[in-house]
């Protein structure tokens, strides 16, 4: 059974990691009243917990990044810069969003955890 799950979630790894990035663009330019959920927990949480799958994710699709700190830290630069347009974008395109450092310091927070555990599950992925 772990076997069938981790053959279909390698199969869909790039796709996974598409619709997350699609997710944090749409969550992060669309208006928040738009969107009709009522958020309890503080933004910068959130950025780093949206940080941390997305970088996850990313880390798990991309096969050279299993082997090498060297890989694992482009992805995870990869993420940071664009967590930084991200920014860039909710200031010059949307009148209801600012881009704020803050967020960025909460995205590169989840980006590290993300990092530190993916080194520590992958272990356990691989004896599968």
């Amino acid at each position: 059974m772990l076997k069938t799950i981790k053959s279909l979630l390698e199969r869909s790894a790039y796709l996974i990691s598409l619709s997350i990035t699609c997710l944090v663009i749409y969550l992060s330019l669309s208006s928040p009243s738009e969107l009709n959920i009522e958020i309890t927990v503080s933004d910068k949480t959130l950025h780093s917990i949206a940080y941390l799958v997305l970088t996850f994710s990313w880390l798990f699709a991309i096969k050279k990044s299993h082997k090498e700190l060297k890989g694992k830290l482009q992805i995870g630069f990869a993420v940071f810069l664009f967590g930084i347009i991200i920014e860039v974008l909710q200031s010059s395109l949307t009148i209801y969003r600012h881009g704020d450092y803050l967020d960025i310091i909460a995205n590169t927070i989840g980006i590290v955890l993300a990092i530190v555990i993916f080194n520590t599950l992958f272990r356990f992925y691989k004896a599968i």
